[in-house]
């Protein structure tokens, strides 16, 4: 199962947002999205687990939970949509 995690403070890192989600089942991949120019995190991610209802629990659980002082808004992750390429 694929989940969105948004919300997150800057200084969260890939680690201690696994641990989070590993108390609900077996973590896979853990992805932060950052800025492509300078490297800083967006404050989003997405979270891979192995289970589909550990998955649900914890996103029933930890949606709007507050972590590293922000209400964490998480959700399942929908498809990613093609979008045209911009040219600048």
């Amino acid at each position: 199962m694929q989940i969105y995690v948004g919300n997150m403070s800057y200084q969260t890192t890939e680690e201690t947002i696994k641990s989070l989600f590993e108390q609900y089942g077996k973590v896979q991949k853990v992805t932060l999205i950052k800025d492509r120019e300078t490297q800083r995190p967006k404050g989003f991610g997405f979270i891979s687990m192995s289970d589909d209802n550990a998955g649900t629990k914890a996103i029933e659980e930890l949606n709007q939970q507050e972590f590293e002082g922000r209400a964490l808004k998480i959700n399942e992750a929908k498809p990613r949509e093609e979008r045209p390429r911009r040219d600048y």
